[in-house]
């Protein structure tokens, strides 16, 4: 591994700078790793949601992902918004090419719908991400509706985040991080199913509507840290805390949801 990690993002546009590929750049940096971003698709967005969606074509995507990891290599990969099946297709094709015999961390952060309701996956391209992406990666990191959607199961408490993140890693992956922001109440669990056992969070809820962005900088921030060599519940602990002061120190831009501040210190 080389003294700078280097981390390769996969994910949509966020002309906003709240989410996507932008906040993944802003917290790989943050957290001392070298940035590199192969875009899916460009959208039309800002805090208060998103209004169009232009996939990269396939081919272009993974050609990206190829020509960054053929030069300069990677320590850890993050996907975020893959949008169709043929993207997350071409995705897995790239990196097994390049991959040959080695392993790098995949983080994979299953980007489903947006804040405001937007759909950022196809119907179809959820079943390639579970046959496809799900058996390759060291964690997967769903917030609830995505737990539900890829687990097939309701979520009310922290025994059935338990539960599905045990379905997960039935599907082939190493670890599955279950997000709690979704649940109500004042205290906000996350949980971590590995194949070592199961851990969990648990933190005072805090009450804001700048939270755009909080999946990808915290799948982004674990990517580096597992990159610069920390084991994944170090990681999980030092992107929660992370989270918890950009949240804190947000900057209070726009009319919606509005993004985190990514300055302050990892």
């Amino acid at each position: 591994m080389t003294m700078l990690p280097r981390v390769l993002t996969i994910a949509g546009s966020d002309p906003s700078g709240g989410a996507g590929i932008q906040a993944d750049i802003k917290t790989i940096q943050a957290f001392g790793g070298y940035a590199m971003a192969a875009i899916t698709a460009l959208t039309a967005q800002n805090t208060t949601g998103v209004f169009g969606v232009m996939p990269v074509p396939p081919q272009f995507v993974a050609d990206q992902v190829r020509l960054c990891l053929e030069d300069i290599g990677a320590d850890a990969i993050k996907t975020g918004m893959l949008f169709s099946a043929e993207i997350v297709e071409a995705v897995v094709d790239a990196i097994t090419t390049i991959q040959s015999g080695r392993t790098i961390a995949l983080i994979l952060d299953p980007v489903m719908v947006a804040k405001g309701g937007a759909p950022l996956l196809q119907a179809d391209a959820v079943e390639a991400v579970k046959a496809q992406l799900i058996p390759r990666a060291l964690l997967i990191t769903p917030n609830i509706p995505e737990a539900e959607l890829l687990s097939g199961m309701r979520i009310h408490t922290a025994e059935d985040m338990q539960h599905a993140g045990e379905i997960l890693l039935n599907m082939g992956a190493h670890a599955a991080l279950i997000k709690g922001g979704h649940m109500h109440g004042d205290t906000l669990t996350d949980v971590l199913i590995a194949q070592e056992g199961a851990l969990s969070w648990q933190s005072a809820r805090i009450h804001s509507t700048h939270t755009h962005g909080t999946g990808c900088t915290m799948a982004s921030a674990i990517a580096t840290l597992v990159a610069r060599g920390f084991a994944l519940p170090d990681a999980i602990s030092h992107a929660r805390d992370y989270i918890a002061r950009a949240i804190g120190a947000a900057p209070r831009f726009g009319h919606g949801h509005g993004p985190l501040n990514h300055l302050v210190r990892a």
